[in-house]
């Protein structure tokens, strides 16, 4: 019974699922039928073989033709895309061009796309049709959709006929004043498609190439720089005033658009700077610590130090992180760029880049590694390191393998020799016979180049000679014979036991080697060379040409040296040659016949017969196969294949004089100028005249009167504000929505020279401004020093009109005062400030106002409104300056670097949204550490301004940098690494919740308002226990400083202490109150919309308040 209904069960089940499944054909069949009929007659053409496919493709193409002239916009754009997706499997649509181009005024957009992508792919091909289209392009130049004028253009430029020329060059210079940059962008392109239709154009498509080279757009930068490539490259003039804005966007130019532009500025910076290669160049970027050695110098040699231009270093320096990029066309352009342009001891920065690249694909590996093996011949240092990245896997094909092997022959030294010997006995038995041939070249290349090894390896290849495979027999004794060349009078023994083997090799090259040995040295095997020709004699007509040439060669010399034994033996081969198939052999017999058999006929050379057979021969030079192609630019094709091809631009030599640097100066049109004092250091004579010689005294008394620790925090911040001109500058790129604004602050500080910023030393006053040493070389280094020509950038005049104005005047009387500001506020509105402050409010009048000269920027942006706040809230800073430093690298564990940091609670320079961070940087080793500089930062998504790398701090000096860190309002560490040249350490910072926070002060009523805004979930409070030593007001102040920025805020009652601050990220307000009670209790309270941050701050300060 049970079995009977299982099977009714099936039964049951498979009759279900035979309808389900023929309700599925029948619908799918339906639906073939009526939305896609074309597909079915592909599967007719495929299986019937009988039809022919060109009556079914037809059939396709007229049913496409219906749906392109059908009224339905959805038809048509269905058509569209099959069309596009018949291009793209590479079948022809051609036929359907009539019938495409009817749609080219569609009003939908998406059609409208795909018909130009269609257009674009056959317009040259059916070029009448398409002019008929031309007004309709014109029409679409105009159009407001950016694409669709883009695509005009591109189908205009690409209908090449030169009928249009004209129309084309209008559309591109109209396309290249376009407020997209995208269609700007496309003129670009459409400028090289024209360039190639009509050579004549040249000089007006040189015009359009200047204007659109000023462009600041990174999407137009790479297109124009190619446009430039191969309309003008020897126009070099154009790029000069674009060269530091083209460095400043480079990062964030598209990768293909980086490859272009980092191989123009190679050859641009091979005709502009001079050479950082001269021998005994020193590197004079430190001019500061070397002044007393230099003049000893001078007496010994009349060299002259090598000083890099700014310009050269700004190239470098802005290339430099694109070695992390994904692309390896862009790191492999940053390393021929580094190769051609760095100094010496800078070019292995790019090694562990290229290394890289070696777990990529094996096209980019054999690129990659030709590129390493001409490195590796003249810098073996660079990838010594790396060695075992070189090793070969059984996976590697055979040119990759060999190009390993080439690198691994020109890294061998005395210290890794027996390493690499190690390598080679294993590849020598790899199943690969070419790749085990050229390993036991390798090995003798080796033994060539180190003599300590040449015997080693002689032995090693002695014993392959008894080897099973003839490839590698027959290699063995061609690397052998040219090794014994080289030191012939010790080896005796060994060609003895090539001639007993010479019966069983049968490789001809091999053959042909062992008899060339036996003829040179037949005076050292006097029995056994006899023996090896009579034995040739008797094969001499079946061997190969090569080894018929030697037997001939043997005999005349075994003739020469030992006639008795070899005389008939001799005749009988000569005999055999003359007789030979082979017209050389045929040649070469008579040849030596005539030479030395003396007989009437044979002239004056017979004499000569022993000095011209037995004549000693130089030893071969086993080189590298990419020795000379050092003459080609690394990453070319003409690199790759050896030899020069179609359109390869010679690499210029370097100038011997570098030309005049000032062409690469932008000058900036500025709209109101107004006398305001110069960016930096100096001082312009007016403020002599507007002060009286008194008060410059009580001045000059006042400023060495203040503390010490007023002059180091002084120089710290101008140290910070030099290295950070130039980087902040290179983001304004991008940030700034004020276009004159842009990258002139980096143009300035990169064209500096290290002489201007000499001269700009003596004209300041020494009790005025006293800076470190050490932080005036970090600045000089990097070529970041402060900046004073007189056509100095809108935005930088104008915060120093700010600065300058207040830190000029030491402390004049309060009418000065009150006539200065209005000045200050009125340039403010007009000018646009450094640092993008919003507004300027005069300073509030509980701030306490400087006695003396205010030395630093930062002190001096007190009462600098940041944000758009509402005006009770007034940012200051902190009258508590804490003294808490922090370890960030121990000198154990950074091998003689050590660091620490602490947080001057002063605003950020370089965001307003980051935290300003110290970090002093100290030498504890015994000698000196170069290239200090950040790393790689995690989490990715952390914003952290790194100070600009220091090239070397000498053993024992320190150094204070500053940096600035966004930490989004979190206590969240910060990790980066702190790199030196050959080191990494991991750091991290992790901020205290009141790091965090910016001092304010607001009024007491305006402090209650706010608070009452935030009740509720915004408000956190605890009732704690206070110490006896925190019963006083200023003792609380103290501890509640301590812990967090903040600024005090007036109160009128003796037990309330109220605080006032903002999250440097979010401007968020934190407001803190404290309410004493008769005991030793009381009711701190927290309000701000950060509840994470107000419970910790709340437990920081519970701790601080409690204990004594």
């Amino acid at each position: 019974m049970d079995c009977s209904g299982m099977d009714a069960g099936f039964s049951s089940l498979r009759s279900e699922a035979a309808g389900a499944m023929r309700t599925v054909l029948v619908s799918a069949e339906n639906l073939q039928l009526t939305l896609k009929p074309e597909l079915s007659q592909e599967e007719q053409s495929l299986t019937h073989t009988n039809s022919s496919p060109k009556d079914s493709h037809k059939a396709g193409n007229e049913d496409l033709k219906e749906m392109l002239e059908s009224n339905k916009e959805s038809l048509k754009l269905e058509a569209m895309k099959r069309i596009v997706g018949l291009i793209a499997k590479g079948k022809s649509a051609s036929e359907l061009f009539p019938a495409v181009v009817k749609n080219v005024a569609s009003k939908n957009i998406e059609l409208k796309k795909l018909v130009y992508v269609y257009l674009v792919r056959y317009a040259e091909k059916q070029q009448d049709l398409a002019l008929l289209s031309i007004s309709t392009f014109q029409r679409a130049l105009k159009d407001p959709n950016q694409f669709i004028r883009a695509s005009a253009l591109r189908v205009l430029s690409s209908i090449r006929v030169p009928i249009i020329v004209p129309i084309m060059m209008l559309a591109i210079k109209e396309a290249a004043a376009d407020l997209s940059p995208y269609v700007r962008k496309t003129s670009a392109h459409a400028i090289q498609k024209l360039y190639s239709l009509d050579p004549d154009q040249k000089e007006q498509l040189i015009e359009v190439i200047e204007k659109l080279l000023k462009d600041k757009s990174t999407l137009v930068a790479g297109s124009v720089v190619m446009a430039f490539e191969e309309v003008c490259p020897d126009r070099i003039d154009l790029i000069h005033k674009n060269y530091r804005k083209l460095c400043n966007l480079l990062v964030d130019v598209e990768e293909w658009g980086q490859v272009v532009i980092i191989s123009m500025l190679t050859r641009y910076a091979r005709t502009q700077f001079t050479s950082p290669w001269t021998e005994g160049a020193e590197f004079d970027e430190n001019k500061a610590f070397y002044d007393s050695d230099s003049e000893e110098k001078k007496d010994q040699t009349e060299a002259k130090p090598y000083i890099m231009d700014p310009d050269h270093r700004l190239l470098l320096r802005n290339t430099k992180p694109l070695l992390q990029s994904r692309n390896t066309a862009v790191v492999m352009a940053v390393a021929q760029l580094y190769w051609h342009l760095a100094p010496k001891h800078e070019v292995s920065i790019v090694t562990k880049s290229l290394v890289r690249l070696l777990r990529s694909h094996r096209e980019v590996q054999y690129i990659v590694l030709q590129n390493i093996a001409t490195m590796s011949i003249q810098r073996k240092g660079m990838f010594e390191p790396f060695i075992k990245s070189f090793y070969v896997r059984s996976t590697d094909a055979t040119h990759i393998k060999t190009l390993k092997l080439e690198i691994l022959t020109n890294l061998a030294n005395e210290a890794n020799i027996s390493t690499i010997l190690r390598e080679f006995q294993t590849y020598v038995k790899s199943q690969d016979k070419a790749f085990a041939a050229a390993t036991i070249q390798a090995i003798g290349r080796c033994a060539t180049n180190i003599s300590e090894v040449t015997d080693t390896c002689l032995n090693g290849l002695v014993l392959l000679l008894s080897n099973r495979d003839e490839t590698v027999v027959a290699e063995s004794i061609v690397v052998i014979k040219k090794l014994l060349q080289t030191q012939p009078t010790q080896h005796g023994d060994i060609i003895k036991h090539m001639a007993k083997l010479f019966d069983n090799v049968t490789v001809p090259m091999a053959r042909a080697s062992i008899l060339w040995l036996m003829g040179e040295y037949c005076e050292k095997v006097p029995k056994i060379a006899p023996d090896v020709l009579r034995k040739m004699a008797k094969t001499f007509t079946a061997e190969e040409d090569i080894v018929k040439l030697q037997t001939v060669n043997l005999a005349a010399k075994l003739y020469l040296t030992n006639s008795k034994q070899t005389k008939l033996l001799t005749q009988y081969i000569l005999n055999l040659g003359k007789y030979d198939q082979n017209y050389d052999i045929r040649d070469r017999t008579r040849f030596i016949r005539q030479l030395i058999v003396p007989n009437e006929k044979s002239g004056a050379l017979s004499k000569y017969a022993r000095r011209i057979l037995l004549a000693p021969k130089p030893a071969p030079g086993l080189e590298s196969a990419f020795k000379d192609r050092d003459r080609y630019q690394l990453g070319t094709l003409s690199h790759s294949l050896n030899l020069k091809a179609t359109g390869y631009q010679e690499l210029p030599d370097w100038p011997a004089v570098a030309p005049d640097q000032s062409v690469r100066n932008v000058e900036i049109v500025e709209p109101l100028r107004e006398s305001a004092p110069i960016v930096g250091k100096t001082k312009q004579p007016k403020s002599d005249k507007f002060y009286s010689d008194d008060e410059d005294e009580k001045e000059e008394e006042g400023s060495d009167s203040s503390g010490s620790g007023s002059e180091d925090s002084s120089s710290s911040s101008e140290e910070s504000g030099s290295e950070s001109e130039e980087e902040s500058s290179e983001d304004s790129e991008k940030t700034s929505s004020d276009s004159g604004k842009s990258s002139s602050g980096s143009e300035k500080s990169s064209s500096e020279s290290e002489s201007d910023q000499k001269k700009k030393k003596k004209t300041k006053k020494a009790p005025q401004k006293k800076s470190k040493p050490a932080g005036d070389s970090d600045s000089d280094e990097n070529g970041n020093g402060p900046v004073g020509q007189a056509s100095s950038s809108s935005s930088e005049s104008s915060s120093d009109s700010e600065s300058d104005s207040e830190s000029d005047s030491p402390a004049p009387k309060k009418k000065t005062e009150e006539k200065a500001k209005p000045k200050v506020a009125v340039n403010s509105k007009k000018e646009v400030s450094l640092l993008d402050l919003d507004d300027f409010s005069p300073a509030p009048t509980n701030a306490p106002k400087p006695s003396v000269l205010s030395q630093s920027l930062l002190s001096d942006l007190e009462g600098l409104s940041l944000s758009n706040i509402s005006s009770t809230v007034q940012v200051t800073t902190s009258s508590f300056g804490p003294l808490k430093t922090y370890e960030l690298l121990h000198h154990m564990t950074g091998k003689g670097l050590s660091a620490k940091y602490h947080f001057p609670r002063q605003p950020c320079l370089y965001q307003p949204s980051m935290v300003a961070v110290q970090v002093i940087l100290t030498n504890s080793s015994d000698h000196a550490l170069e290239e200090i500089h950040i790393g790689d930062q995690s989490p990715a998504s952390l914003n952290i301004h790194c100070f600009n790398t220091i090239e070397r701090l000498e053993p024992g000096a320190s150094v204070t940098v500053s940096m600035g860190i966004d930490f989004s309002d979190s206590t969240q560490a910060a990790n980066f690494q702190l790199c030196t040249k050959e080191d990494q350490f991991s750091v991290s910072i992790q901020p205290a919740v009141g790091e965090l926070l910016m001092a304010s002060t607001m009024t007491e009523q305006d402090f209650c308002k706010e608070q009452g805004k935030l009740q509720g979930m915004n408000e956190a409070s605890a009732t704690i226990t206070m110490a006896t030593a925190n019963a006083s007001r200023q003792a609380i102040n103290k501890q509640v400083l301590s812990v967090a920025n903040v600024g005090e805020v007036p109160s009128s009652q003796n037990n309330f202490s109220r605080f006032a601050g903002q999250t440097v990220s979010s401007r968020a307000l934190v407001l803190v109150s404290l309410e004493l009670s008769e005991s030793s209790g009381a009711l701190l309270t927290i309000n701000t919309e950060k509840s994470v941050m107000a419970s910790m701050l709340l437990q920081d300060l519970k701790q601080a308040l409690a204990q004594a």
